[in-house]
């Protein structure tokens, strides 16, 4: 009877103790991420702004069916980053995978899908292979997720096709930006306040159809309001951003003036600018003609802020297609996309969490620029053109000729000419001892603030030295295109979207969420041709040493039991 109550007393204990154990283990557990670059790491940032969540963020994955390998391998990435979230957001995160559609009319289907399209999820072309082996067909997916908070709904990319890239490494690029993509949606919904960016006019910029997704995409990021430069008396400093796409006109010393009087007290600049005049309309309406300096007059200022767009024209082998008729075909001609030379294909220079894992980016007729030597002023090369470059001298005479001959490898030698730089640092005013007093006392009494001679703080700017780079191509069809997208090939598009909202990201003072665009997820291949060399030794081994070591160890078990006996 004893005996039977100690056993009853310790398995009662036993289940006491794993009760306690579970119920702690619910509250209070430890994780450990033990791969070599912290894959599994949320970055500071992103873990605060999960803990100080008020509300509930409900996030629908598009990442559930029948898809290939690669597409469940992304699937259970975001599965297990957004388990990592709810770690820190607890109750907050609720998530869930989704099939697009299923279970929908065709109409109700169609509608949907273009309801994703419309938040920004871009659909990807997905070839199967037919059950019947009759080839394969085409299916559409949705590789994305629409974030909900308050009311609120941002439309998230989880894959990032990157043109010429290998698959498994744009997979992988993908995989390392999901914490950046979930964070900068989250971030975006719980703004009670977006910040002001100002569209600056009055140099002949754009409010057209070619502007029409920039123009789109800052109102739905950003507040957006415009200002003409001139007949403003100051530029407010309720700006947290002013951008200038495409000036065409000169800038006075006025004009001037109120720009870096709005840099010495703070404010943040995003500069386009086209250093010629050599545009697509030209070239469709002359088979030659020449491009000129613009003349815009901001060399001054921008040499003293740390930069200096150059008078040339960047021209690259690595270029996007223009339609060209290369023959006819009876009566019709027969058009082929030729690579032009002038619309370089600029790459990320992976140095600054703006470009990281970024692809190419789009341009048209840009210039080369040189950062000026100044301790105070901070230089970051953002975009360049690729390895076989060259640059042409304004004025330069610009025609189809290029594009009909064979170009000659010799003369494109240069590398990673830059395009885009980032600028920080404590600046200087241009107007630093040649101040016009009649010009100071309007801005003053304008602004009701005193001259700066140079900024109190550290303050950034981005020059890109392509205006187009923001601009959309029209369809006759579909009108404006997004940025970034050749409307001959409008299957595919570039990152220049990416690269403006990265941008407005970083000079909005976003710069926290973008630490993880840093991370980096090393992808570990097998040695294709180790492995086709040593095939049959490793499938012959495989099989044989499982099968002799069952044999081994049954003869010296036999060998045992035989001892054992005879003894």
């Amino acid at each position: 009877m004893a005996t039977r109550k100690k056993y009853i007393q310790r398995a009662l204990t036993v289940i006491l103790v794993l009760t306690g154990i579970n119920i702690a283990a619910a509250y209070f557990h430890g994780r450990w991420d033990l791969t070599a670059e912290k894959r599994y790491t949320l970055t500071a940032n992103t873990r605060q702004m999960l803990r100080k969540l008020d509300s509930p963020v409900e996030i629908e994955v598009f990442l559930k069916g029948d898809y290939p390998a690669s597409f469940r391998q992304l699937a259970q990435a975001t599965t297990e980053l957004l388990e990592e979230f709810r770690e820190y957001g607890k109750q907050n995160i609720r998530f869930s995978f989704i099939n697009p559609g299923q279970g929908m009319t065709d109409s109700a289907r169609l509608k949907f899908l273009g309801e994703l399209t419309a938040q920004g999820i871009m659909p990807f072309n997905m070839k199967v292979q037919q059950e019947s082996n009759d080839g394969f067909a085409e299916k559409l997916i949705f590789p994305g997720a629409l974030v909900h908070y308050k009311g609120k709904t941002i439309g998230v990319n989880l894959l990032k096709n990157q043109g010429g890239q290998d698959p498994m490494q744009t997979m992988n690029n993908s995989e390392a930006l999901l914490e950046y993509q979930f964070a900068y949606a989250i971030n975006k919904l719980q703004e009670k306040e977006k910040p002001l960016v100002g569209y600056m006019l009055g140099h002949g910029e754009s409010l057209g159809a070619e502007v029409y997704d920039a123009l789109t995409t800052l109102q739905t990021n950003y507040a957006l309001d415009t200002l003409t430069l001139q007949s403003a008396g100051y530029i407010p400093h309720d700006f947290d951003i002013i951008l200038f796409a495409k000036p065409a006109g000169a800038f006075s010393d006025v004009d001037k003036l109120k720009i870096d009087q709005y840099v010495m007290n703070g404010g943040k600049v995003l500069w386009f600018i086209d250093e010629s005049n050599a545009t697509m309309d030209s070239l469709q309406q002359h088979p030659n003609f020449f491009a000129f300096d613009r003349g815009l007059n901001l060399e001054d200022l921008l040499f003293r802020y740390g930069v200096r767009i150059n008078q040339d024209l960047v021209m690259d082998l690595q270029s996007d297609a223009i339609p060209l008729v290369v023959g006819n075909v009876g009566n019709r001609p027969q058009i082929q996309p030729v690579p032009f030379p002038y619309f370089p294909l600029l790459m990320p220079t992976k140095a600054h969490p703006i470009v990281k894992n970024l692809d190419m980016v789009l341009s048209r007729f840009v210039s080369s620029l040189d950062t000026i030597k100044n301790d105070a002023i901070s230089k970051t090369i953002l975009l360049t053109s690729g390895n076989n470059s060259r640059t042409n001298r304004l004025p330069a005479q610009i025609g189809w000729d290029i594009v009909k001959t064979q170009p000659n490898p010799r003369e494109y030698r240069a590398k990673h000419l830059a395009t885009a730089v980032l600028l920080e640092g404590h600046f200087t005013s241009l107007f630093h001892n040649r101040q016009d007093p009649a010009a100071v006392g309007a801005l003053q009494q304008a602004s009701g603030k005193p001259f700066r001679d140079a900024t109190d703080t550290i303050n950034k700017m981005i020059v890109v030295s392509d205006g187009d780079l923001i601009a959309n191509a029209v369809s006759r069809k579909e009108g404006p295109l997004q940025m970034g997208i050749n409307e001959f090939n409008p299957g595919f598009s570039f990152a220049n979207k990416e690269f403006f909202l990265n941008c407005l990201a970083y000079l909005s003072g976003n710069g926290g969420i973008m630490e993880a665009r840093n991370k980096e997820l090393t992808l570990r291949l097998l040695d294709g041709e180790k492995i086709r060399q040593e095939k049959t030794k490793w499938q012959v081994i495989c099989f044989l040493v499982p099968v002799g070591l069952v044999l081994l160890f049954a003869m010296i078990f036999q060998f045992i039991r035989q001892r054992k006996f005879a003894e």
